[in-house]
């Protein structure tokens, strides 16, 4: 393939993450209500963000497991959809090597690291301000019908 045609391809490929992950944002009350923001996407990649507030803090004042996993999993999400495929998890195993504390920004990252047919796998990383790990996770996704975004 020429090298036009691989810009050119990798720009719609470019388009295409952006257009779908702005689609799935739009619609996404989850992510919107966590306040969780969208930094980042390219073909099989996303960077997402959230602080850590009040209400997501368990009995030990610390950032509750489930927060961090809904954070991961929403990049997940993006990551493997931004090809405008519908896909969602198939499973997924996380471990919290460090806990969020009151006012962290956390932010995950999602990269893929195999695709075939209707099959992925994405890990994602979870860390504070300040670069700590507060979680890792592996994802793995199924391809199912339809589109994220109509006529892409």
């Amino acid at each position: 393939m020429p090298d036009s045609d691989k810009i050119a391809a990798a720009t719609k490929a470019q388009q295409t993450a952006e257009a779908v992950a702005a689609a799935l944002f739009a619609r996404d009350a989850a992510a919107q209500g966590l306040g969780i923001l969208l930094l980042e996407v390219r073909p099989g990649f996303a960077r997402m963000a959230m602080t850590v507030r009040p209400n997501m803090l368990n009995a030990h004042d610390i950032c509750h497991g489930g927060f961090t996993f809904a954070l991961a999993d929403t990049t997940f999400a993006y990551a493997c959809n931004n090809r405008n495929h519908v896909t969602v998890a198939a499973g997924c195993d996380i471990i919290y090597p460090a806990a969020g504390r009151l006012g962290d920004v956390l932010t995950a990252v999602a990269e893929e690291r195999h695709l075939r047919g209707r099959s992925g796998v994405y890990d994602i990383t979870v860390t504070s301000q300040s670069g700590e790990v507060v979680a890792l996770m592996r994802g793995q996704s199924r391809r199912i019908e339809g589109k994220n975004v109509p006529d892409l």
